[in-house]
């Protein structure tokens, strides 16, 4: 079998970053085999050893690489210090739905909590600065923000997890309109039941 050149095997080690990614975000982490990483990768399983020393090393890349999508994702949803921007981007249907594009720490922190310590320290790193941009868009307030993302990541991570699609609905809309403040405490929510 020919060798292949060194701009080959990174494209190839990128190839499979950017699929792993996508699948952690689709799957999580414990559901993919490396087996189907490759092959989403459109290479070899085989191969996998020749670009990562372990599964564990491509955990980490790859997530890095999905957290690093998703923030650019988030950062897209609104007009930079746009709270409300912010909430209504994350908390929508179609973020609900992009579970390949859309953001990683909602779609992986429960996995990441359970991984290795390496995998863990990228989550947090990235769970500190969504906290920090939130931070930044309500005017320095530290605690509101842990309080937003804990409620958008939760909300976010509950709607994809719902099959019921009017109550996914209902839990975004409800967050949505008690974080931007136009429904704080409702009396009476009909939670599409």
């Amino acid at each position: 079998m020919p060798r292949v050149s060194r701009a080959e095997a990174q494209s190839h080690r990128q190839q499979i970053t950017e699929a792993s990614a996508r699948l952690f975000k689709e799957r999580g982490i414990n559901v993919v085999s490396v087996a189907d990483l490759m092959g989403a990768a459109g290479l070899t399983h085989g191969g996998f050893y020749g670009h990562f020393e372990s599964r564990a090393a491509l955990l980490e890349e790859a997530l890095q690489r999905a957290l690093l999508e998703g923030e650019a994702n988030v950062e897209a949803a609104g007009p930079a210090g746009d709270f409300p921007g912010l909430v209504r981007g994350y908390l929508s249907r179609t973020h609900r739905d992009a579970r390949d594009s859309g953001c990683a720490v909602a779609a992986l922190v429960s996995d990441a909590a359970r991984a290795e310590d390496g995998a863990r320290a990228i989550m947090t790193r990235h769970v500190e600065s969504f906290i920090a941009a939130v931070t930044e868009t309500l005017d320095g307030d530290e605690a509101r923000a842990i309080v937003a993302v804990s409620a958008m990541v939760g909300a976010l991570a509950l709607s994809r997890a719902v099959a019921d699609p009017a109550r996914s609905d209902a839990i975004l809309r409800l967050m949505r309109d008690h974080l931007s403040g136009s429904n704080a405490a409702p009396s009476h929510v009909d939670m599409g039941k």
